[in-house]
């Protein structure tokens, strides 16, 4: 692999001109940079990039910031929502409805922040690139960047080949060994994830997204009108909603909780690799800021409706599993069959395209269509989808499973990385003392985000010992299956 400079390309190409040309072309480069618009430099960059594979069979750069938020709808909007109710019922609605909004917001801002360093440094293709340039070109953080990102990403994997399984024996009464219905769940997702552009898994992410809203409003329809929840006795009664978390609650589940709600808000990793995919970056925000809406009024109504008729008592994770009436939960949960698959998909493909870059950079086989290219990139496909299966395997159960990905990966990709950055951009932009020199914006920006930098460094120590602490009491307790079980995951 090429080395990374921390330097973009376009800045070296200002050395042929003038001493006052380059002056005023860094004047200018900089005051669009502190905007967050693109300078003319980036442009020419980016121009360049679309130039450079137009006689290319597959075309890369393609996608509108339409379909680009067609892409982060059917990233959000998935089958993580219906662990909001889960979550309410741990952390009381009250709590629960603030953090939801407190990390929507979190999450938008340095989303943000991710937006601007890629107009900066518009030669990014991942979040790999990102992690080498904001910690001073190190090779080291590189490669502890890229496997991170690429755990990450087949965890997300696993979760879909654990979902599928569920899914298949929820709609069959367990018709055949769950390790088979995982693992035909991985075969489908493996030929779903061939295409090899965004552009063309946009079209695709369109119907995901609208197929999960369907599913999860028939969730709450179907949770307020039938007469009890799944489970639902006379000893235990009528369903229990708490506006505060419970007494006795521990730390533990409290800490599993709050990850399983992070995470679904969690997506940064992806951003800069559809980024390095738009024709024009620079309409990014638009994008973001229009799923982070939509994000807010649907995991908020959906979360406390479905946890008032459930109530704490009756309450599973997902919540499809709450649903007493059994045609009820099969024909909601049927609508979130191309989520489960799409989703998988997505992450596959992000991390497929990363592996496949690197082996190709600079041949023909990146950008046409020839035996050596797509050989190499099913092959790719098919190793993450086994490792995904395994992960399934050995840990098969949704919620510990989302809090353990939440607390390993979002630690880094949700919250210290995009910290870094902006104190990286305001350190460029005025020197080492930017927060005197821009009066109170300058000490509000470096005083959040170093607290952004806690909330990670948070998420990484406490919350993976209640992750990894929460797997060892439900394996003590019996509550979930065993390794490469046959057993039965039907909701």
């Amino acid at each position: 692999m090429a080395g990374f400079s921390t330097n973009p390309p376009h800045e070296h190409d200002r050395l042929s001109h003038s001493d006052n040309s380059v002056e005023r072309l860094k004047d200018k480069d900089l005051e669009g940079q502190r905007q967050g618009g693109l300078s003319d430099s980036d442009s020419g960059e980016i121009g360049r990039q679309i130039e450079l594979e137009a006689e290319n069979s597959i075309k890369y750069r393609t996608c509108s910031w339409q379909k680009t938020a067609a892409l982060l709808f059917s990233e959000y909007i998935c089958l993580a929502i219906m662990s909001f109710p889960w979550s309410y019922s741990i952390l009381g609605l009250v709590p629960g409805l603030i953090l939801t909004v407190f990390i929507a917001g979190v999450v938008l801002y340095t989303s943000l922040i991710i937006w601007r360093f890629c107009l900066r440094h518009p030669h990014i293709r991942d979040v790999c690139d990102i992690g080498q340039h904001l910690f001073f070109g190190s090779r080291i953080a590189w490669y502890l960047t890229a496997v991170m990102f690429l755990l990450n990403n087949t965890f997300i994997q696993g979760l879909h080949c654990l979902v599928g399984a569920e899914y298949l024996n929820t709609i069959s009464g367990h018709g055949t060994c769950t390790i088979v219905f995982s693992l035909i769940t991985a075969i489908v997702s493996l030929v779903c994830s061939i295409p090899r552009t965004f552009n063309t898994l946009s079209k695709v992410a369109t119907i995901s997204a609208f197929a999960t809203f369907v599913s999860v409003m028939l969730a709450v329809i179907f949770s307020a009108i039938e007469d009890h929840p799944a489970g639902y006795s006379l000893a235990d009664g009528d369903p229990i909603v708490r506006a505060t978390p419970a007494p006795g609650t521990t730390f533990v589940s409290g800490m599993s909780a709050f990850l399983n709600i992070s995470y679904t808000f969690i997506g940064q990793i992806t951003l800069p690799s559809f980024i390095a995919e738009m024709k024009e970056p620079k309409d990014f925000w638009k994008s973001v800021t229009a799923v982070t809406i939509a994000e807010i009024i649907v995991f908020s109504l959906v979360g406390s409706i479905v946890y008032a008729y459930t109530g704490n008592q009756y309450m599973t994770a997902p919540a499809f599993g709450s649903i007493g009436d059994e045609t009820y939960k099969k024909i909601a949960f049927s609508f979130m069959v191309p989520t489960i698959i799409f989703l998988g998909v997505l992450y596959a493909s992000v991390s497929a395209r990363f592996v496949f870059f690197r082996i190709f950079e600079g041949t023909r086989h990146k950008g046409n269509h020839t035996f050596v290219g797509w050989a190499s990139w099913i092959s790719i496909l098919a190793v993450l989808w086994a490792l995904a299966f395994i992960i399934a395997e050995v840990i098969p159960f949704f919620s510990d499973l989302l809090s353990i990905m939440s607390s390993l990966f979002d630690s880094f990709f949700g919250f210290i990385f995009w910290g870094v950055a902006y104190l990286r951009m305001r350190h460029e932009d005025y020197g080492p003392d930017f927060y005197k020199k821009r009066g109170f914006r300058g000490w509000a920006g470096a005083i959040f985000n170093i607290f952004l930098i806690g909330v990670g460094l948070y998420f990484l120590g406490p919350g993976t010992y209640a992750s990894i602490e929460s797997v060892i009491l439900n394996y003590e307790a019996g509550t979930v299956g065993s390794a490469f079980s046959c057993a039965d995951n039907g909701l």
